[in-house]
């Protein structure tokens, strides 16, 4: 059932995304052997993605939110570095590594123009 939408952050797409990907990464890692360094990785980096976007929404000073949604967008990037490397070790699919790039492709998109909205002098 979809979550009610009581947190300004809640109401951000970018927020929506990422908490799809959260949850697509979740039965992603459940294939995957929690010995695996990478697990540990991806579960921390995608769980990061949201948490970010709501603490940088939070904040007063746009030079804070654009700190906070700069993190985001490593944790997002560093995601689809793991998928990467899970490809490569034979642990998932190149067909599944390039499905969860893809919603991380639309999650980066957006913290860019959330950064660009949010600062004058960021050229991302």
């Amino acid at each position: 059932r979809p979550l009610m939408k009581t947190m300004d952050h809640e109401k951000l797409s970018v927020y929506q995304d990422a908490i799809h990907f959260v949850a697509w990464a979740e039965s992603t890692l459940a294939e995957i052997p929690k010995t695996a360094a990478v697990h540990a990785q991806l579960e921390r980096a995608s769980t990061s993605i949201p948490l970010n976007i709501a603490e940088g929404n939070g904040r007063f000073s746009a030079a804070d939110r654009c700190r906070f949604f700069d993190n985001a967008r490593g944790s997002t990037l560093e995601s689809a570095a793991c998928l990467d490397v899970l490809a490569a070790k034979s642990r998932i699919s190149s067909s599944k590594a390039e499905e969860g790039k893809q919603l991380l492709a639309t999650v980066v998109g957006k913290l860019v123009g959330l950064i660009r909205a949010n600062s004058d002098v960021r050229n991302v």
